[in-house]
């Protein structure tokens, strides 16, 4: 594993200001009592070793002078990161989300292990959850299922996990001057890094000029697309240090056969459904949306299948665009469709793994000015990522876990973030609001819902409900 923090995982501490904390997360509910905490511990504790970096703190380099690189923990303890609470009994799905938004409020304590597990006890129907709680700059969406697929099993009975080969010792932790010596050596380093890419370059010189040409390209997409302000909205406003959490449950096999009879992709009935629902919020707001195209910042994932099971970031950026003007469901998913096969084609993604791998070679207090910045600059109005899940069913000591909402952060001025994530046939849609911004964040949740029904409907795949034709669209009353 590289001990030194890349240029986009780094990014993620710099981008922590005010409210705005960079942890990814997600709520799981399960079947059956839950767990005692003691056995959880256990449980995690015994394949920790498979996840290294979860012993791991981050070590600042003196001055600025380098990224902060990952260095073992000497005073881990794992009942720190293994939390325990419960809800009154019997405890209802409100009372989970606002449990899990108060989690998701707080800044994970970066002088340690950058994750915490909460145990949660007195969910009604006989369930439990766990919220889960990474730092961005550990993990991103697609690394973090392959945490998750290490963590659960795949059967309620599986073998005990392999035991590691040898007990955790844990490795003398550098002092600041070594820190500040070893930056320092490595960027002497670099030209003899510049020396083995031309070498490289004479040995295969036309898949290297390809691949320049194709960034190169993105480069300008990006420039053209993603550059200029956002549109203005209500969901871009000031944030505070409190959260509103909800999630929307949904069928994937309905998601594709609404994008087989529509013809596109799940992610354009995901974008669509989306925009739909803004829109109608908004106009439940009195906001004029004719002729309104939201910007969403949309993530995508660059990591190649060897890849898969290593830790940090691997992702790039689309800036994909929600026509919440258009109310009729058709014509939105049609404009969806052709925006994100031109963006596709455009290039935007390798344009936006070009400038993180340019960004590895930068200064770091460049890089902290940069972060900044562009948090404060409007060049999208919210993020919403969708990430493919496991499409098994996953056990946490014997019991079947029933439901994954995912979250994503919230940058400054960026009041909402949606996250997507599949698991087993299902799709879970996690929303994370400021609390003060968005008291209706309900509204949302509900206009999403009828948002995938008129999809449904007019897609004529909404056999379960039997309707033919979009439903009425519900009064837009803000939740007191």
């Amino acid at each position: 594993m590289p001990t030194r923090l890349t240029a986009l995982d780094s990014s993620f501490l710099h981008l922590e200001d005010s409210g705005a904390h960079m942890h990814v997360a997600a709520v799981m509910t399960f079947d059956g009592p839950a767990p005692a905490y003691g056995e959880l511990v256990e449980a995690i504790e015994a394949r920790l070793h498979l996840v290294p970096r979860y012993r791991q703190r981050l070590a600042f380099v003196p001055l600025g002078q380098g990224r902060p690189r990952w260095v073992d923990d000497p005073h881990f303890n794992v009942g720190y990161h293994i939390r325990h609470t419960a809800l009154p009994t019997p405890g209802s799905d409100q009372e989970l989300k606002r449990l899990a938004a108060r989690v998701f409020g707080q800044r994970l304590d970066r002088s340690k292990p950058l994750w915490e597990i909460w145990l949660v006890e007195g969910l009604d129907d006989d369930r439990f959850a766990i919220l889960s709680k990474t730092h961005h700059a550990l993990v991103d969406g697609v690394s973090g299922v392959d945490i998750v697929s290490v963590l659960f099993d795949t059967r309620p009975d599986p073998a005990p996990p392999a035991p590691p080969t040898s007990s955790w010792l844990p490795r003398p932790v550098p002092t600041s001057t070594e820190l500040l010596a070893e930056a320092l050596l490595e960027r002497t380093t670099v030209p003899g890094e510049a020396v083995r890419g031309l070498r490289h370059l004479t040995r295969a010189p036309r898949q290297v000029l390809d691949r320049v040409a194709g960034g190169a390209a993105g480069l300008g997409s990006m420039a053209k697309a993603g550059l200029s302000p956002a549109p203005r909205s209500p969901l871009n406003v000031g944030i505070g240090p409190h959260r509103r959490y909800t999630w929307v449950d949904a069928d994937l096999g309905r998601f594709k056969a609404i994008k087989s009879a529509l013809g596109g992709t799940v992610n354009d009935v995901v974008l669509t459904s989306v925009a739909l629902a803004l829109g109608r919020w908004m106009r439940g707001r009195d906001e004029d949306t004719e002729g309104l195209v939201l910007r969403a910042m949309v993530p995508v994932s660059v990591r190649a299948e060897t890849e898969r099971g290593a830790l940090g970031n691997r992702v790039a950026t689309m800036w994909a665009p929600l026509p919440v003007g258009i109310e009729d469901p058709v014509a939105c998913f049609a404009e969806v469709h052709e925006a994100m096969k031109d963006l596709k084609e455009s290039g935007q993604a390798v344009g936006a793994e070009t400038l993180t791998q340019l960004a590895d070679f930068a200064p770091p207090t460049i890089m902290s000015q940069a972060a900044r910045l562009q948090a404060r600059q409007r060049f999208f109005n919210l993020v919403v990522t969708n990430v493919p899940g496991p499409q098994v069913e996953l056990y946490l000591l014997g019991r079947r876990m029933r439901g994954l909402y995912p979250v994503v952060p919230l940058a400054l001025k960026q009041a909402l973030g949606i996250a997507i994530m599949s698991y087993n046939g299902r799709l879970g849609f996690g929303l994370l609001a400021d609390f003060d911004a968005l008291p209706d964040l309900e509204e949302i949740a509900e206009q999403l819902e009828g948002a995938i029904d008129d999809l449904a409907a007019v897609a004529g795949t909404d056999v379960r409900a039997g309707r033919t034709g979009p439903r009425e669209r519900p009064s837009a009353t803000p939740a007191t």
